[in-house]
């Protein structure tokens, strides 16, 4: 392994005494959305059997990988992207970790990759955690966002899987995407760039899904919207995603979210929303939607791992805007207190959705 591997043992205790603070020094009433590198990140490879090796925590920063790895050359890799929160009382919890480590074993198979075993993947994230508990902002300050990676990391010349594949997790502090009295989001519907077609990796969180979308984005950003809400490849008349969430519209008492049909991701916080709305009494469709029932719904709001649920104020589509209820008294606005709520450990959890850590028996 590279440099990040061959720190020696006196480096690792010394960042482990680090890790004994509540808190890392930080000024957490300002925390943004930038990356802040943690103590630690956890890195498994595994064998030309597919088979993984057990992994282990190593101080962050940089790892060699072989020019001709296949995640280099033909974009063999995967992401996903969870958060740890903290509790009022301190302690930290996890939001359906297992179905992030379900959808990467769904990826892997798409972009034959060997997968770690769901109970794999989440004692990586649940080690991974812990060694950065630190940085776990204060409750109400933010969360750690959580990046689990699988990369075809072994070298090849041909069009061809890798023979050997790292997982590797690494963390960092955000703030929160949408407080109450924040903006809401602005978006353009982009006609003349996709985002994903049929029959393509549209819906699994393939890393090659998303450098095509900055362009968009940031011509978006330029006209001062706030992010880009895709059409569907084929015919261009339905929505589809946003850059990096999932989108829901609301009419009256219906919820309508694009179906899952190959070229939307399945999301973790839209499955969540879904469950939810249908325990409220709402009802949910999951369907094809045209621009047409975009411009003329009551609320739209985007669903993410990074975004939480957050509301949209307007809507462009081809000069034309159309402009949609947010805030208090809101569906949008029930739907995200009661999943930020759960997610913080301050509303009940009666889906069994969380998970709180506890120390690992010999953990520093």
């Amino acid at each position: 392994m590279g440099s990040a591997q061959s720190s020696s043992t006196h480096k690792v205790n010394e960042k482990r005494s680090i890790g004994k603070e509540k808190y890392a020094n930080f000024d957490w009433d300002n925390l943004g959305f930038s990356l802040t590198p943690t103590d630690y990140m956890y890195i498994m490879k595994s064998n030309k059997d597919g088979n993984f090796s057990k992994g282990s925590l190593t101080p962050y920063g940089t790892f060699e990988i072989s020019p001709a790895a296949a995640v280099l050359n033909y974009g063999q890799g995967l992401f996903e992207g969870l958060k740890a929160y903290r509790k009022e009382d301190g302690r930290i919890q996890l939001f359906r970790v297992e179905e992030n480590a379900n959808r990467m074993k769904m990826g892997a198979e798409r972009l034959l990759m060997p997968s770690p075993s769901v109970e794999e993947f989440v004692n990586a994230v649940k080690q991974t955690v812990l060694a950065n508990k630190r940085w776990v902002p204060p409750y109400g300050k933010g969360s750690l966002y959580i990046r689990p990676l699988l990369m075809g990391s072994g070298g090849v010349l041909g069009i061809g899987p890798a023979p050997e594949c790292t997982f590797l997790i690494f963390t960092s502090p955000i703030g929160i995407w949408y407080k109450d009295g924040s903006k809401p989001k602005s978006l353009l519907i982009e006609d003349g760039l996709s985002r994903a077609a049929p029959g393509g990796t549209g819906g699994v969180k393939s890393i090659t899904n998303y450098a095509p979308v900055f362009e968009a984005v940031n011509e978006a950003k330029a006209k001062g919207f706030t992010d880009v809400l895709f059409l569907d490849a084929a015919t261009g008349k339905y929505i589809e995603e946003v850059s990096s969430c999932n989108v829901f519209i609301v009419k009256g008492n219906i919820i309508s979210t694009p179906g899952i049909q190959g070229t939307i991701l399945p999301g973790i916080t839209r499955k969540s929303v879904i469950e939810l709305a249908l325990d409220f009494g709402y009802q949910v469709e999951e369907r094809s939607i045209p621009v047409e029932d975009v411009i003329e719904a009551d609320e739209v709001f985007c669903t993410g791992t990074a975004v939480g649920i957050s509301p949209v104020s307007s809507i462009t589509y081809k000069n034309k805007r159309a402009e949609f209820s947010v805030g208090e008294g809101t569906m949008t606005e029930k739907l995200r207190q009661t999943i930020t709520g759960i997610q913080n450990g301050v509303v009940d959890d009666k889906f069994g959705w969380t998970c709180i850590l506890e120390e690992i028996k010999g953990d520093n």
